[in-house]
């Protein structure tokens, strides 16, 4: 059986998920593991009234799961599974304004990620992915739909 080949919208989704995987991989091992310490950062999840153990689980969620956004294993699923940690983190920023760069960070930040991982879930794995996930199925009508096309 021959693969098709590649269309621009499949590299499309493999640079999304490359990039989006990459940011998660950044935000676990460089931000919360080298430069505040996983101690550091469960102080901080307790400041604001959250449980120290989630900020292990969340460090773990964002290096797992840009691992295989990065290496395209099951990547819808993956970009839906991380929301809600963008939404947490979009829920710790709300009160510092839009801007990410204000102090202690805006919330457009996390609000553009939750779009981007949206948006990779809809489109799928995208060209080169290890382990491709299934389409989504919206509703009926854009199973139709598709057959219609």
């Amino acid at each position: 059986m021959s693969h098709p080949q590649p269309t621009n919208s499949d590299y499309a989704a493999l640079l999304l998920r490359v990039s989006l995987g990459t940011m998660y991989i950044a935000h676990s091992l460089i931000l919360k593991w080298m430069t505040f310490t996983l101690a550091g950062t469960a102080q901080y999840f307790e400041s604001l009234g959250l449980p120290g153990a989630l900020a292990y689980a969340t460090f773990l969620a964002e290096l797992i799961g840009g691992i295989l956004l990065v290496l395209g294993v099951q990547s819808r699923w993956v970009a839906l599974g991380l929301l809600p940690v963008l939404f947490g983190a979009a829920w710790v920023h709300i009160g510092n304004g839009w801007v990410f760069s204000a102090q202690g960070g805006g919330w457009e930040y996390p609000l553009y990620l939750i779009v981007l991982s949206v948006a990779q879930a809809l489109l799928g794995d995208g060209a080169y992915a290890l382990k491709p996930s299934r389409p989504l199925a919206l509703s009926p009508a854009s199973a139709s739909l598709k057959a219609a096309a």
